[in-house]
């Protein structure tokens, strides 16, 4: 791949979109901590969409077999920030997950947690977004081609399944209190 190539797919709308998102998602989350279980819902179901849609239209890139993208979230930063989302859904952070393959062959759904799917997503997309903030164009290039491989083989289907968990969360609270807000939005 030559340098105009690695700049097209670096440069790109649709990347630097993704960027962008991917961006955004980070910084709500870190600043999440102390925000009511209703309002966290709200805002990351409308955040989760976008990343999703987003990742969906990143450019299907060979990434080399040899690099290893730099790991900027550490283990702490990882368990403090899915901490502090457990701490924020309380009682609504695990579900049933009916999706996943393996439980074709037991009796038993998988239990998830919310805070760690969001938190897997957190960790993917941090490392995305610092690797543009270091600013590389090589390192670049395959950070798009590791999260958008990734995207097909896992935190895609992470991101559904928080979405699809956060939903209930959220709108279990308009079933609870049979709210005004919920009949106007």
């Amino acid at each position: 791949m030559d340098a105009n190539e690695m700049k097209l797919v670096v440069y790109s709308r649709n990347t630097m979109e993704f960027v962008t998102v991917a961006a955004e998602f980070c910084a709500y989350l870190e600043q999440s901590e102390g925000r009511r279980v209703k309002d966290f819902a709200d805002t990351v179901l409308k955040l989760l969409p976008l990343l999703y849609l987003k990742a969906s239209l990143l450019e299907q890139v060979e990434g080399a077999e040899d690099f290893f993208p730099e790991a900027f979230v550490t283990e702490h930063d990882y368990e403090f920030l899915r901490l502090t989302l457990s701490g924020i859904l309380g009682e609504h952070d695990d579900y049933m997950d009916f999706c996943d393959e393996d439980v074709r062959f037991t009796d038993e759904p998988a239990v998830k947690s919310i805070s760690e799917d969001l938190a897997d997503l957190y960790q993917a997309m941090k490392n995305f977004v610092e690797t543009y903030r270091v600013g590389l164009e090589e390192n670049m290039y395959e950070a798009v081609a590791e999260v958008a491989g990734s995207f097909v083989l896992y935190w895609g289907q992470t991101l559904t399944n928080a979405l699809r968990a956060l939903h209930r969360v959220r709108y279990s609270f308009c079933r609870e209190e049979e709210d005004e807000e919920c009949a106007s939005e």
